[in-house]
């Protein structure tokens, strides 16, 4: 090889070295400018704002943070939480019903407005709200708790796989994916679940008003359009999310069209390019490993 050779070799190791290092640092700094959370504000009335809880419930943190934030500026006068969510989680469900209902009795109303699914979970927020509002084909209701075990010994024992459990506490391994459920096990979840179940359903006798029998005969998991929920008084009344603002607007005493603020999640240009991954990858995670082991959520076809 001759030295002019060798020249022209390096030459291109330095410059593919250059474009490397240029390429990791431009997705380094497209990479650190993440998503974040801006106020938009449309109108010039006295202002409402919206909270909205959206997807399966798996933290009850940014539902809350909100609820607290509006609830302490009195620039607000009323909070419309727009829910489409399946439900989900038992606890974060419960924490946002009590900062719903917190809110409600410190005296500014929340009109709760249901999109296409307000279920379970999202039903039990719902729960907490001064009025609840259904559009016709809202899916709400599916008052129970399930729980779901994924079951790996038949596959491990096939792969020649064992595992040696050792334990202090009959149930301590009870639900454990590496040996079969017994009924001593299925009992004791079974305790667990009814327990939460009778919770749900005092609530839904509180916050509604309702005979204790009439929930229970309801409280099967079954869900119900927007228009049954309203005949069966598990929701105030029909309308669109429109209409939950100017109700709203009402029972707050405000005259005229009302200012709307709202917070709006700001994208960066990486998750722009390239789409949402890290989101994508913890919604599996937490689909296939992270469940909670009781949930308030409607098992969607």
């Amino acid at each position: 090889m001759s030295k002019s050779t060798k020249w022209f070799i390096a030459i291109l190791v330095v410059l593919a070295l250059f474009a490397g290092g240029f390429i990791l640092l431009f997705f380094t700094i497209l990479s650190s400018v993440g998503t974040e959370n801006e106020t938009v504000v449309s109108g010039s009335g006295e202002k409402i704002a919206i909270v909205d809880l959206q997807g399966t419930i798996t933290s009850s943190d940014d539902v809350v943070r909100q609820l607290k934030k509006y609830r302490g500026q009195h620039s607000i006068k009323a909070i419309v939480l727009r829910i489409d969510s399946p439900g989900g989680a038992v606890v974060p469900s419960q924490e946002m019903y009590e900062e719903v209902k917190k809110t409600r009795d410190d005296g500014k109303p929340v009109v709760v407005s249901m999109g296409s699914l307000a279920a379970s979970g999202g039903y039990y927020v719902a729960c907490g709200g001064s009025r609840l509002v259904a559009n016709k084909g809202t899916l709400t209701g599916s008052i129970g708790v399930i729980s779901e075990f994924l079951q790996v010994y038949d596959a491990l024992a096939k792969l020649g796989i064992d595992v040696k459990t050792i334990k202090a506490g009959r149930l301590k391994d009870a639900g454990s994916p590496t040996r079969p459920m017994n009924e001593g096990d299925q009992a004791y979840f079974q305790t667990l679940m009814d327990d939460v179940h009778q919770q749900f359903i005092s609530v839904v006798e509180t916050e509604r008003k309702m005979k204790r029998d009439d929930v229970v005969a309801l409280a099967d998991g079954r869900v119900f359009t927007g228009e049954q929920a309203v005949k069966l008084g598990l929701v105030d009344t029909l309308g669109t999310f429109e209409d939950a603002i100017h109700i709203a607007a009402s029972m707050a005493g405000i005259k005229g069209e009302p200012a709307v603020v709202r917070e709006r999640t700001r994208v960066g240009v990486f998750q722009s390019l390239f789409g949402d991954t890290e989101g994508a990858i913890k919604k599996l995670k937490q689909d296939l490993i992270d469940r909670p082991v009781l949930s308030f959520k409607f098992v969607e076809p």
